[in-house]
């Protein structure tokens, strides 16, 4: 699983004009799912990503996590995360998940951020043309990779 995970003052989703999701201050977590991924990978990021101090504590550092300030969360599945641009100029999508498998991991990780950060999850809709907008804070954008933990 990949992930790119931006700090926001604000963000949403919408498909076909109208809002699915919104959220206040908390991350925007864009998901890429790709076949060798696991239960384990999903515990282990959204351990990560709940773990992660990256907002700021009463002098201004970059010390508290979306659990110490009580943020939220908004994941939108994105399989272009997996796109590989070895060879030409059209990126190759090989390595994302077909709906059959990544649907079903893309439910248990938003499950799964919900039960940790004890509140429901923003989303978007798996496979919709998604329009995402969001207020990035700091800017503070991260890219975690569960198969490449040292990235």
């Amino acid at each position: 699983m990949r992930v790119v995970i931006q700090r926001v003052s604000s963000a949403s989703v919408s498909i076909g004009g109208k809002v699915k999701s919104a959220i206040d201050r908390g991350l925007l977590i864009l998901l890429g799912i790709e076949d060798v991924d696991t239960d384990e990978d999903i515990d282990w990021l959204v351990k990560k990503i709940c773990q992660l101090r990256i907002f700021a504590d009463e002098q201004g550092v970059m010390n508290k996590s979306i659990e110490d300030v009580g943020g939220d969360a908004l994941v939108v599945s994105q399989f272009t995360l997996h796109a590989s641009t070895k060879k030409g100029n059209r990126p190759s999508y090989i390595r994302a998940s077909k709906p059959g498998f990544a649907i079903p991991m893309y439910e248990k990780f938003l499950a799964e951020m919900e039960f940790k950060l004890g509140k429901p999850v923003g989303s978007g809709e798996f496979g919709a043309d998604m329009q995402v907008s969001l207020n990035n804070d700091g800017p503070v954008t991260i890219i975690i990779d569960s198969q490449n933990k040292d990235f």
